[in-house]
């Protein structure tokens, strides 16, 4: 008897339980529900559909599995078109890269290693535009066009993000002809990697064709003093001794 006693009460205890959690989800559903529902009425623009913030609740009430579902889809989607992107870029196949993070976009507009790698596949496509059409220049224009613009999102978003600093600068330095807009990326982007040879050629290249001499020389010996690379060293000084010509001659 005591044994039936207990099982029946521990039966009771999860049904208590279970009702108890089926309470404390729809309680939360409800309330999350009421929050939608008023951030939509709010966005509503004027003179915009009648809709009511208890219409609104019922609505969602309604399809609130399908709406989870769907957006657990588009987000498991927008990472498929990621990975997809970044190995395709990592194959060398940019123009596919590039639809593909377009694509990646579409599901995560505010990812900025997507802004990042269409910045690297515009720029490597646009360097590939050698006049097989008469659009050629045109398309190059715009990759070019498409690459900044991609790089400076990438830095809205992550004003830290340090490739997109260097891969900003390279294209301003090499490819359109702005290397005074490149130094203050450089600058900052050797304060986060501050032994990076590579970035400090790039910045003594950004002064050197911007007129600045001085600056440039100063990061040429800075090269040379740090860098254990014999052949980047000789190539830091050459460099230093040419421009140290060019200014007395």
């Amino acid at each position: 008897m005591k044994q039936f006693k207990e099982i029946v009460l521990g039966i009771f205890i999860i049904l208590v339980f279970g009702w108890l959690v089926t309470y404390i989800y729809r309680f939360e559903s409800n309330r999350q529900n009421k929050e939608l529902a008023k951030r939509m009425n709010e966005l509503s623009p004027k003179g915009g559909p009648p809709e009511t913030e208890a219409g609104l609740m019922q609505a969602i009430a309604l399809y609130q599995d399908q709406i989870e579902r769907n957006v657990r889809e588009g987000a498991q989607t927008g990472v498929y078109w990621k990975i997809l992107a970044t190995r395709l870029a990592d194959k060398g196949m940019d123009n596919d890269a590039l639809e593909a993070l377009e694509r990646a976009i579409y599901f995560n507009s505010e990812d900025p290693i997507l802004f990042y790698l269409t910045g690297v596949s515009a720029a490597k496509i646009a360097k590939a535009k050698v006049g097989f059409s008469p659009y050629a220049e045109t398309e190059k224009e715009q990759l070019f066009l498409l690459s900044e613009n991609s790089y400076l999102r990438a830095l809205e978003l992550d004003i830290t993000y340090s490739k997109a600093m260097y891969g900003l600068a390279v294209l301003y330095v090499y490819e359109l002809d702005r290397p005074q807009d490149a130094i203050i990326y450089l600058e900052r982007y050797l304060q986060v990697q501050p032994s990076d040879i590579n970035a400090m050629f790039v910045l003594a290249a950004a002064h050197y064709l911007s007129g600045n001499f001085s600056q440039a020389v100063e990061m040429y010996d800075r090269i040379a003093s740090r860098t254990k690379d014999q052949k980047l060293k000789e190539a830091a000084l050459n460099n230093r001794e040419e421009i140290q010509r060019m200014r007395y001659e």
